[in-house]
């Protein structure tokens, strides 16, 4: 955690480490790691409620637990900017990390690949390997979504890449 800000290490600190290193095809290890995987997210949830930041709602779309699908926002400007977020969990999981899809913004940044999947490679894949299985979902938006949101959506805005909703409305001729 050398070099990183104070924030990002008081939130890494308080979002819980997994122990269970297990993925889809593990059954009942699985299963277990699926829970530890809630509870990581719970308390990740809950503390940035609790520091007024919340920024992502996210939920297992299948009971299998491989598919997860929410939403993630990012205010610039004083303007609330909201992506649709889903991505699958590998079956390689946890000794890979989730490609993290942002769908509606698929194509508008360099820093993305095909199908809205953000760029986690240089940055945050290392991280992961180097921390598995302690690493999760939690870790996984903390570390990498977080980042990349307040790195490309400043830009992708004044770029005019990405309208907010709202100007999107008005400029519609009837």
């Amino acid at each position: 955690m050398e070099g990183w800000d104070p924030s990002t290490q008081s939130a890494l600190t308080q979002i819980p480490l997994l122990s269970t290193r297990a993925g889809p095809r593990d059954g009942a290890a699985w299963t277990q790691r699926l829970k530890e995987e809630y509870r990581a997210l719970i308390a990740y949830t809950s503390m940035n409620k609790a520091g007024d930041n919340d920024w992502f709602r996210i939920a297992a779309a299948n009971p299998e637990g491989t598919r997860w699908e929410g939403s993630c926002w990012y205010v610039h400007n004083l303007r609330r900017y909201e992506f649709t977020l889903q991505f699958d969990i590998p079956v390689t999981y946890p000794a890979t990390a989730p490609e993290i899809e942002l769908p509606q913004i698929d194509g508008k940044t360099h820093k993305m690949y095909r199908g809205g999947k953000i760029c986690l490679t240089v940055h945050f894949k290392p991280l992961w390997a180097k921390n598995c299985p302690r690493f999760g979902i939690a870790h996984a938006l903390c570390l990498g979504l977080a980042p990349w949101l307040a790195a490309e959506v400043p830009i992708l805005v004044d770029s005019g890449m990405v309208r907010h909703k709202d100007d999107e409305a008005s400029s519609t001729e009837y």
